[in-house]
C-alpha cells in the first residue's frame, strides 16, 4: 500500500507544513513505507488530486494534513474508491469529526496512524458532495458560513468564532420556513431554527449537535429545532446547546433515519462538513459503508465498536 499525505499548508495559521514534514518522514522512514507528501495549492485542489491518483486503482492510503475543510476534500476525491483509505492527522482549529476516535493529541502520535484500523464508515450524500461528519441547513449553517471568515481574526479559537458567528445569525437569522421530509414520512411545515443530519457528533469547533450518533450504524441522526423562542432565550441556551443537551427541548424534533429533504421558499444556507451555499432544495442521505476510516490503534473507539457489534 502507498501511504500519500496531504497537507493543506494553510492549516495551523500558516505552520503546518513546518510542523508536520519533517515527523512524516522520520516515521515512514522507521517503517520503510511506500510514501509520497503532496501540500495543496489552492481551494478544492486536494478533491482533484486525490480523485486522479484513486482513479490508478492502486492501493492507497491518504492522510489528510490540515482541519476539517482539507479532510471534507479527501472525502469528496476518495468517496467511490474501494482501493483507498482516508486518514487524518489533525492540523486545524477545529478537528471535529475525529473527537469520536480521540483526541487531537493521540491523531497526532503518527506510529498510531500508521498502525491504525481501518473501518468502513457511513457518509453522507448531499447533492453532489459527500460529508463525513454532518450536514445542515438554517441557522447553523449561517454560523458556519460566518465561522470561515471569523476564524482569520487573530487569536480567534474556531470554538470562539461559532460562538460569534451564533450572536450574528440569532441576530439575523432567525427564522427559517421549512417544509420537512424523513424517509417516506409525512412532511411538514414549520418555522425552523436549523435542521441537523448527523453522522457524528460533533461541529463548529466542539458543538455537540448529534450526541447520540454513531457513524457505522447505518441511520443518519436528525435533528429538527423550532424557532419559537425569543433570542435572548435561545442565547441562554447556547451552551447547553454545545453539550448536546437540546434533544428533550421542547422545540426540538429527533428522529433517526435515512433520508432527510428540506424545501425553502427562499435561499438558505446549506452546510456540508463546513462547505456552504445558498440552496431551495437539499436532502441528507445516509450512504451505508460509504469510506474507509483508519481509526488510530489504540482508540477506544475499536473496542467500543466491537461491543456494540456483538450486541447485534
Amino acid at each position: 500500500m502507498k501511504h500519500i499525505f496531504v497537507i493543506n499548508p494553510a492549516a495551523g495559521q500558516g505552520k503546518a507544513l513546518g510542523f508536520i514534514k519533517p515527523k512524516i518522514e522520520e516515521v515512514c522512514k522507521k517503517y520503510s513505507l511506500n510514501y509520497e507528501i503532496y501540500v495543496t495549492e489552492k481551494k478544492g485542489d486536494g478533491i482533484e488530486f486525490v480523485e486522479n491518483r484513486a482513479k490508478s486503482g492502486e492501493e492507497i492510503r491518504f492522510y489528510a494534513c490540515g482541519g476539517d475543510g482539507t479532510l471534507y476534500e479527501i472525502v469528496n476525491g476518495a468517496y467511490g474508491y474501494k482501493n483507498v483509505q482516508v486518514a487524518v492527522i489533525p492540523l486545524g482549529s477545529g478537528n471535529d469529526f475525529i473527537r469520536l476516535f480521540g483526541t487531537k493529541e493521540e491523531f497526532l502520535v503518527l506510529d498510531d496512524q500508521i498502525n491504525g484500523v481501518p473501518v468502513e464508515l457511513d457518509v453522507i450524500k448531499c447533492g453532489n458532495e459527500i460529508a463525513i461528519n454532518q450536514c445542515s441547513m438554517g441557522m447553523d449553517a449561517e454560523v458556519c458560513a460566518m465561522q470561515g471568515k471569523i476564524k482569520k481574526v487573530p487569536l480567534v479559537t474556531g470554538e470562539g468564532a461559532y460562538y460569534i458567528g451564533c450572536i450574528c445569525a440569532l441576530l439575523t437569522k432567525f427564522h427559517n420556513r421549512f417544509t420537512v421530509t424523513v424517509d417516506d414520512n409525512e412532511p411538514f411545515t414549520q418555522d425552523c431554527l436549523f435542521c441537523v443530519g448527523g453522522n457524528s457528533r460533533w461541529y463548529g469547533g466542539g458543538f455537540m449537535a448529534a450526541p447520540k450518533a454513531q457513524p457505522d450504524d447505518g441511520l443518519l441522526d436528525f435533528i429538527i429545532v423550532e424557532s419559537k423562542l425569543s433570542r435572548i432565550k435561545l442565547m441562554g441556551l447556547l451552551n447547553k446547546y454545545k453539550r448536546g443537551e437540546h434533544l428533550d427541548w421542547d422545540i426540538t424534533k429527533f428522529v433517526r433515519g435515512k433520508k432527510l429533504k428540506i424545501h425553502s421558499d427562499k435561499p438558505a444556507a446549506v452546510n456540508v462538513d463546513g462547505e456552504t451555499k445558498y440552496v431551495n432544495d437539499t436532502s441528507f442521505e445516509i450512504v451505508e459503508k460509504g469510506i474507509v476510516f483508519v481509526v488510530p490503534a489504540k482508540s477506544a473507539f475499536l473496542a467500543d465498536r466491537e461491543k456494540r457489534m456483538a450486541l447485534k
